[in-house]
């Protein structure tokens, strides 16, 4: 029998909820409504003035050609990365999960890499190609290939989108494979004892049963994708060359630090913020409408 947790009054429940809700409203409701305040106004260099422009920053934007620019580079850019994310993610814990010596050893193996900050991430890829001192870099050029990522847009974008994704394989591993152990080896069994090969097994069984944890993981790498990679493309490029890796989230940032332009970027991080949320929504909207829960 289910044993049903039941409160008097609404003062405990309500100091339970109340740590979490400070947090949420101080770090996430707080800082949003000043980034839509501040979308708003226009101020100097200096914050000593503040004038109220309605929706100039906004308008400036969209007639800004290096912002619309940033929105088919953030566009490729997600997607690339939660493609080379999920899939490596995937088929690592396909092959782990097959491992019955030493699996503990290969699990924290293939967990270290998200144990390090994107700004880290980023300054270890960095070193590796950089055209000077990387050791990646000089066995390219021993192969033949012209590799300097600083000068060539192209190769700018592949390696921070490389980097990003190396990033959070670690992640996406760590939910397939709880995925994996989570279905009933019965279904597989009486597969196997049907004559299903592996291959049919796992299109037919274990990856329709993994459609949830897909679906989380889709919607995780792209916000992973839009947010979290700003430490990466700061070490690597700096948005460079040629704005060739800005990213919407990197040119918030150096249109209000560097820049000076509060009011601009505060109307791009509310546009940001709305594209985040516009595509969670989608993908909830549509694409779980094809996930089957078991």
């Amino acid at each position: 029998m289910e044993r049903r947790v039941v409160f008097s009054g609404w003062l405990f429940p309500a100091a339970l909820l109340l740590p979490q809700l400070a947090v949420t409203i101080v770090f996430f409701f707080w800082p949003a409504a000043q980034a839509m305040r501040q979308s708003l106004e226009r101020q100097d260099a200096f914050g000593l003035s503040t004038v109220f422009v309605g929706a100039d920053n906004f308008l400036s934007l969209f007639a800004d050609p290096d912002y619309i620019g940033s929105f088919a580079i953030t566009a490729l850019f997600s997607a690339a990365v939660a493609l080379l994310a999920l899939a490596p993610g995937l088929l690592l814990a396909v092959m782990v999960d097959r491992v019955v010596r030493g699996a503990a050893v290969y699990k924290t193996v293939l967990l270290l890499p998200y144990a390090i900050a994107p700004a880290i991430a980023g300054v270890l890829w960095m070193f590796l190609f950089n055209p000077s001192i990387g050791v990646l870099a000089a066995g390219l050029r021993w192969l033949g290939i012209d590799w300097n990522y600083l000068l060539d847009p192209p190769q700018a974008v592949l390696l921070v989108i490389l980097a990003a994704a190396w990033k959070q394989i670690s992640y996406n591993f760590l939910f397939f494979l709880a995925g994996l152990q989570s279905i009933p080896p019965s279904l597989l069994e009486a597969s196997a004892i049907d004559g299903a090969s592996t291959r049919r097994r796992f299109w037919t069984i274990v990856f329709p049963l993994l459609a949830p944890t897909s679906f989380f993981l889709l919607v995780v790498n792209i916000v992973y994708a839009f947010f979290d990679t700003f430490g990466v493309i700061h070490n690597v490029t700096q948005g460079g060359p040629g704005k060739a890796t800005e990213i919407l989230v990197y040119k918030v940032w150096y249109d209000g630090i560097v820049g000076l332009d509060l009011g601009g970027s505060a109307a791009q991080s509310v546009v940001l913020m709305a594209i985040v949320i516009t595509l969670t929504a989608i993908q909830f909207r549509f694409i779980e409408r094809r996930v089957h829960y078991a």
